[in-house]
């Protein structure tokens, strides 16, 4: 017997798993687990409700509050005998010194402007109806803007000797209400969100979920909405992940602040423990038999090492390492375990330096395709310029040629510099056959050069849009340089002009090669090309030109047959058409 041992890891198991009076002790951790997993749902949902309570409670003040500085305005304008220069004055002075009120405007009992904050006509008006009235304050549903916050807008009813005598009404920027939401979290991925009556969704807390808030979506169908205090329930979402959620009313509004948390981050705890409960049973086995003891510690210190080692790396740790001594084969996993970490440092330092020297090359053969073109307009212009037996006509023809190409290489670069928050385009009524003519008389010398016809089709009249020259300039020239870099020698590119009921359609159709139905999709995103250079920005930036103008563009291709990129805008109407002649 003093030579006898047990190697190897089945050996091992075979030992831990032979200890005997394991019955009692299975059964006592079965009972500790039952009872954690109840006490820790119970302070889970505790918790959670706690924090869905103090987020709704300062919802309704930060609401409460706007609506009693309205109401104190309100008091500071009725009987008092102000003149209509002294009410403007006061109206502007809370716009300035409150700034959630973007306008605040003063009603008459015939529903007729008196002042008004802004120096224009007023955007609001006396609310029709009054869906919600908090603390005497009619309250309009909550909506998203044109910059995507949310607005709503305040009324106080104005009396004079007890007789109704006017509205004040105030429109007010909530965006302070999204913030309250995103500060309550629980956990790691707990969020918050508010629903309307209807399940109209208002606010949410998650980012990648904050789109849904925009486009209003309804989520009247969850568990909560409705549900009579105190709430909390547990489901599957929509993508299958369950979820704890508890809710708490915002009185008087009627909306419901709901906390969200994923189960298995919310019984995080309970199941660290409910892992310390199997090592203390393990443990306790191990004492009941010292030789189970020595061989089990032995076994399980290089598993839970190596364990926590490999999460290290799924987290992107590359730095971890393990130290598993002994010569067994878990010793032998925990080298081999080392080594991986180590090439994979290797591995992802190369990708690194691969990435940004493409990167770089994509850049450098980018900006040299874009601005070829324009440069060598500018030198061919100049040159011609400085020539003495010039005439006027010619003359005059250069000198439009460099400015406009100094002002696309100035818009090239405010392109650059505002890929990702473009500047907001000022719209002038405009002639598209006008513009179109005048890209075509600068992109057709670039045709003849590789030996492809450039050739407009115009549609009878004016054609009339709410545009900016320079912007949609960009555009066409991006799509007709595209075709010609797109067709073979002898092809041709075309560029058409058409009215399309209440639109006016553009289109652009080459000859040319063609673009795999695969990469059709994104072709509009950025850094997504189908050329050998260029940054694959051009197709992205016109897509957001033309949306700026409240226009669309599509693609229809075929590989070998050519491309047709088609533009529609909104036409404008008589009066405009003159204004743009």
């Amino acid at each position: 017997m003093a030579g006898w041992r047990i190697s190897g890891i089945r050996g091992q198991f075979a030992l831990i798993l032979a200890l005997a009076a394991v019955v009692p002790l299975i059964g006592y951790g079965l009972v500790s687990i039952f009872s954690l997993r109840s006490g820790t749902r119970e302070s889970v949902i505790a918790g959670n409700r706690g924090s869905a309570t103090r987020g709704a409670e300062e919802i309704r003040r930060y609401v409460s509050g706007h609506a009693e500085i309205l109401r104190a305005l309100a008091s500071q304008l009725q009987n008092t005998g102000l003149v209509q220069w002294q009410q403007t004055t006061i109206l502007r002075n809370y716009v300035l010194q409150f700034r959630e009120f973007r306008e605040l405007t003063l009603f008459d009992e015939h529903r007729r402007v008196v002042a008004s904050s802004r120096v224009g006509a007023p955007r609001v008006s006396v609310p029709a109806d009054t869906p919600i009235m908090f603390d005497r304050v009619a309250m309009s549903p909550l909506r998203v803007d044109d910059d995507l916050l949310p607005t709503s807008v305040f009324a106080v009813p104005l009396m004079r000797l007890n007789q109704p005598s006017g509205w004040l009404v105030g429109e007010l920027n909530l965006e302070e209400m999204w913030r309250v939401v995103d500060g309550i979290r629980v956990g790691q991925r707990g969020f918050a969100l508010i629903a309307a009556p209807d399940g109209t969704l208002i606010a949410h807390g998650d980012p990648d979920k904050k789109a849904l808030v925009a486009q209003a979506d309804n989520i009247s169908r969850h568990p909560l909405i409705g549900a009579p205090e105190p709430a909390w329930r547990q489901f599957f979402d929509d993508n299958h992940l369950e979820l704890l959620a508890v809710a708490a009313r915002i009185e008087p509004l009627g909306w419901t602040l709901i906390v969200e948390q994923p189960i298995s981050e919310a019984y995080a705890n309970a199941r660290r423990l409910q892992g310390w409960l199997y090592i203390a049973a393990g443990a306790a086995l191990m004492v009941m038999v010292a030789v189970g003891l020595v061989f089990g510690r032995r076994f399980i210190a290089p598993i839970f090492t190596l364990q926590k080692a490999t999460q290290g790396i799924a987290a992107g740790d590359l730095e971890t390492r393990v130290h598993v001594r002994g010569g067994n084969e878990l010793a032998d996993l925990g080298r081999a375990f080392n080594t991986m970490a180590d090439r994979l440092v290797e591995l992802q330092e190369n990708v690194k330096r691969q990435e940004r020297q493409a990167m770089f090359g994509r850049i450098a053969a980018g900006l040299f395709h874009d601005l070829s073109h324009p440069i060598q307009n500018l030198g061919n212009s100049a040159r011609l310029l400085a020539r003495e037996d010039l005439d006027a006509e010619s003359r005059e023809t250069f000198q439009r040629t460099i400015e406009r190409e100094v002002a696309a290489l100035k818009r090239f670069m405010d392109d650059l510099r505002n890929i990702a928050r473009p500047k907001p385009i000022e719209r002038f009524a405009m002639d598209v056959n006008a513009a179109v003519a005048e890209m075509l008389e600068s992109m057709r010398p670039e045709g003849e050069r590789n030996g492809i016809v450039v050739e407009a089709h115009y549609a009878d009249g004016p054609l009339t849009i709410d545009g900016d020259r320079f912007a949609l300039g960009r555009v066409f020239r991006n799509l007709l340089t595209n075709a010609i870099q797109a067709t073979a020698a002898g092809g041709r590119v075309a560029i058409a002009t058409a009215r399309a009921g209440d639109q006016v359609q553009i289109t652009v159709a080459d000859t040319g090669s063609g673009i795999p139905a695969d990469r059709l999709p994104k072709i509009f995103d950025d850094f997504v090309t189908t050329k050998r250079r260029g940054l694959g920005l051009g197709l992205a930036i016109s897509k957001r030109i033309v949306e700026q103008l409240d226009g669309t563009i599509s693609v229809a291709s075929e590989v070998g047959r050519g491309t047709t990129f088609t533009m529609r805008f909104p036409a404008r109407d008589v009066q405009s058409q003159a204004a743009a002649s």
